[in-house]
């Protein structure tokens, strides 16, 4: 009995030992692409857009007369000097559609969302003097796409835009004292986040109202973002609110896109907890073994917990192919037939289907499952544990123990 402990514990100490180098080999195949895959999928769709605010510079030409001396003589030339003035944006209406429409990269996904962006602006030449005003606006990245894009002033398309640098700016006459309304829009895609930024430092922000609707339930704002002032939920997502009449900030307007369970970091996760299951597991299957003097070699543990471990193995490489969920469906199935099939030839029919087979089912499949469910994992595993060791204790309260081992040490043991 006590080499067969000895053993016992040996082949759980290699499997385990195997497990680390797996999840550490997941781990790495994940983080190694990441960057690459990241970056295609970057170049194909678009990364994370940080919509500025436009910016209207008035520029104002003032005529002065300069006298000067030419051979002798004064002559009087007229001079025309540029004045530039920093006009405030009086009021922004701005509406934002985010769509999430996420990407998958080997053990990876990423998510990637299409934005639709119109927004209304209003400013006025308060200077007291007739100029040209500058409208430039920024453009998230300049590697992105813009379609459907449309510059309008006093709802009329503003004609011989200037785009350079991933800026483009309309140039139109401002009288002393007049307003202009001037509208932006287009449709683009990004990735993980976006932003609505209201400049550098600290800005004066004046009648502002964004309205953002999402098609997806589970909304997260970045760190150094303003909450919304109103949220309402919608029948695919939300619809979110951010309205202020006389704001001063430093931050931005974020929202942060949900991210989806992704396979790689998730096996890994798995991949490195299998040993606490494979521990209840084998706990379990010594003590009823022990009780009903079932005979069962190290050697027979040993092939059970390479089924065990052919679970994960397949899992790892399977799930760069198919939907994490039928991946896990295929391998729990897989791994069970491995085992049970093995112990019917081992130990009979009823012990391999009734306490084999759904003690696997426990310790491996329902506690692999509980890594879908992120944040529970520890909470359920440490219920599991409880339950499994109110189960033995039941099952082993009044068993007297050293009878239990001397008896296993003299006596033959039988099999079925």
């Amino acid at each position: 009995m006590g080499r067969n402990i000895v053993a016992l514990i040996a082949i759980f100490v290699g499997v385990s030992i195997a497990w680390l180098f797996l999840g550490n080999t997941v781990e790495m195949r994940t983080h190694s692409q990441d960057q690459t895959l990241k970056y295609e999928v970057g170049q194909l769709w678009g990364t994370a857009q940080g919509q500025k605010a436009p910016t209207v510079q008035l520029n104002i030409v003032k005529e002065s007369q300069v006298t000067k001396t030419v051979d002798g003589k004064k002559v009087t030339e007229t001079k025309a000097e540029k004045v530039t003035h920093r006009l405030p944006i009086d009021g922004s209406r701005i509406n934002t559609d985010l769509e999430i429409d996420y990407r998958q990269k080997g053990l990876l996904w990423y998510s990637t969302y299409r934005v639709n962006f119109g927004g209304e602006y209003e400013t006025v030449n308060n200077t007291g003097e007739q100029g040209e005003a500058q409208i430039t606006f920024e453009f998230p990245n300049s590697g992105a796409i813009y379609d459907d894009f449309r510059f309008l002033v006093n709802g009329k398309e503003l004609e011989n835009l200037d785009i350079e640098a991933g800026k483009v700016t309309g140039v139109v006459n401002l009288a002393p004292g007049e307003a202009q309304n001037f509208l932006i829009s287009y449709k683009s895609q990004g990735m993980d986040e976006w932003w609505y930024d209201f400049g550098e430092e600290v800005n004066q922000i004046r009648n502002f109202s964004l309205t953002m609707n999402t098609d997806f339930k589970e909304i997260d704002f970045p760190q150094n973002s303003i909450s919304p002032t109103k949220k309402v939920e919608t029948e695919k997502g939300w619809e979110l609110s951010w309205e202020y009449s006389n704001l001063l900030t430093g931050v931005k307007i974020g929202m942060a896109l949900p991210q989806k369970l992704n396979p790689g970091p998730w096996v890994a996760n798995v991949s490195y907890f299998a040993p606490v299951s494979l521990l209840f597991f084998l706990f379990i299957l010594f003590i009823i073994t022990v009780l009903r003097k079932i005979d069962i070699h190290p050697m027979n543990y040993l092939f059970v917990c390479a089924a065990y471990f052919s679970f994960h193995l397949l899992l790892a490489y399977l799930a760069d192919h198919i939907s994490i969920h039928l991946a896990f469906v295929i391998c729990s199935l897989m791994s069970i037939f491995l085992v049970v099939s093995y112990m019917r030839l081992v130990v009979g029919k009823r012990f391999a289907f009734v306490e084999v087979g759904l003690s696997q089912f426990v310790f491996l499949v329902l506690f692999s499952y509980t890594f879908f469910f992120q944040g529970y994992t520890g909470l359920v595993i440490t219920i599991l544990a409880i339950i499994t060791l109110f189960v033995v204790m039941q099952m082993t309260g009044k068993v007297n123990w050293t009878e239990v081992f001397e008896q296993n040490a003299t006596k033959p043991a039988k099999k079925g």
